[in-house]
């Protein structure tokens, strides 16, 4: 096609010549120069005919290229992490109760007060008890005068030992029963176990308080600590000392830990068990029974790092990757097989097969085959 456009240019310009010949007498140096700036002409036509040739030919072969996009290989850090819910215990979280039914005679404290451990909060109505105890002191002191008097007959051989004996048993059971009173009277009274803050108060001055209920409920923050249920699947990935990422959403707030302990019991209900992660004594904005993210890093390791999209699997079952190669300014697809160590948030952690900087198709992967030839696209 190019060989006969350069010859219909030739002839053309050649029948020009012979029809200036036949219609005037030229000379023949005006015929020279004729000719060479026919030649000159002819020259720069061919150049041009020749790239517009190379032009078409580089669209042609670039049309028939699968265009794709392609990710560097990268080594970076892997991490992998199981991620289970939790909620924030206090070791130190009681609902009081009374030992003794009473009614409520003084309430000593205040919602949201620190009190010290011993401390009164609550005094019940003892009228009873200390009146009985009164009674029985009364009862106690002629006891007690007549064992002394029947000791000293006893001693001088006077008397029986029976009645000794009786005036010795009535005195210490008074004695008995007093102290048994004055306990049930220091029950009236509630006090607290521990250092901490009054949370809730439920009952009124006026209300007959119940072991049943409870009247008060104090927590002690110095002492929180994250618990959660681990599904029994991961119990040899999770062990004491196992770094943690806890995310506590309501609060906006992320910090990092380690299991503290791990435990030793399978929940046959929903096979799991649970682990515990104590949490810094400073963080005033946690508070019990706040629910928590938890995120396990039970694998790490570096090593290469890619998209999960662009893994795929042959009819092998064998998982491989597409990685792109020029050479003489054609870039080819080639196949590579690769091993995956870990998946985790759609990243890949694969083994030695592919090397930094490695050019692996992203985009356009699923649609070409090994040995296509293919256009790699900017991004």
């Amino acid at each position: 096609m190019r060989n006969l456009g350069i010859l219909i240019i030739i002839v053309t310009l050649m029948w020009s010549c012979n029809s200036t010949d036949k219609k005037s007498n030229t000379s023949s140096e005006n015929l020279k120069d004729k000719k060479e700036q026919i030649t000159k002409q002819l020259d720069s036509l061919t150049a041009e005919l020749k790239l517009v040739d190379e032009q078409l030919s580089t669209q042609t072969e670039n049309q028939d290229y699968q265009i794709v996009t392609v990710i560097k290989a990268t080594s970076k850090n892997f991490k992998h992490f199981i991620e289970v819910y939790g909620s924030v215990k206090a070791e130190k979280n009681v609902e009081i109760r009374p030992e003794m039914s009473g009614i409520i005679t003084h309430i000593f404290v205040k919602e949201g007060q620190h009190v010290s451990k011993g401390q009164v909060l609550i005094q019940l109505d003892a009228s009873t008890v200390n009146t009985s105890i009164d009674e029985l002191k009364t009862r106690l002191e002629l006891a007690t005068t007549a064992f002394e008097r029947q000791e000293r007959l006893w001693k001088q051989q006077i008397g029986s030992e029976m009645q000794f004996l009786q005036a010795k048993n009535q005195k210490e059971s008074l004695e008995k029963s007093i102290k048994s009173l004055q306990v049930q009277a220091q029950k009236m009274r509630i006090t607290a176990p521990f250092d901490g803050v009054i949370d809730y108060i439920f009952p009124k001055i006026g209300e007959l308080a119940s072991s049943q209920y409870p009247i008060i409920r104090l927590v002690n923050l110095n002492s929180l600590y994250l618990e959660a249920d681990v599904t029994e699947s991961h119990l040899v990935d999770v062990k004491k000392g196992t770094p943690v990422q806890i995310i506590f959403s309501s609060i906006n707030k992320e910090m990092t830990s380690k299991i503290t302990t791990v435990g030793n019991f399978i929940n046959p209900e929903n096979r799991s068990f649970k682990v515990r992660i104590d949490l810094p004594s400073n963080e005033k904005a946690l508070k019990p029974n706040l629910f928590a993210n938890i995120n396990i890093n039970n694998f790490e390791s570096d090593g290469i790092v890619l998209p999960l999209q662009v893994i795929q699997k042959d009819k092998e079952g064998k998982n491989y990757v597409y990685v792109a190669v020029t050479e003489n300014n054609k870039t080819t697809v080639i196949k590579k097989i690769v091993t995956v160590r870990s998946t985790y948030n759609n990243e890949v952690l694969i083994g030695d097969e592919l090397q930094e900087n490695e050019l692996v198709i992203d985009k356009g992967s699923r649609t070409v085959n090994e040995g296509n030839l293919i256009s790699i696209k900017s991004e």
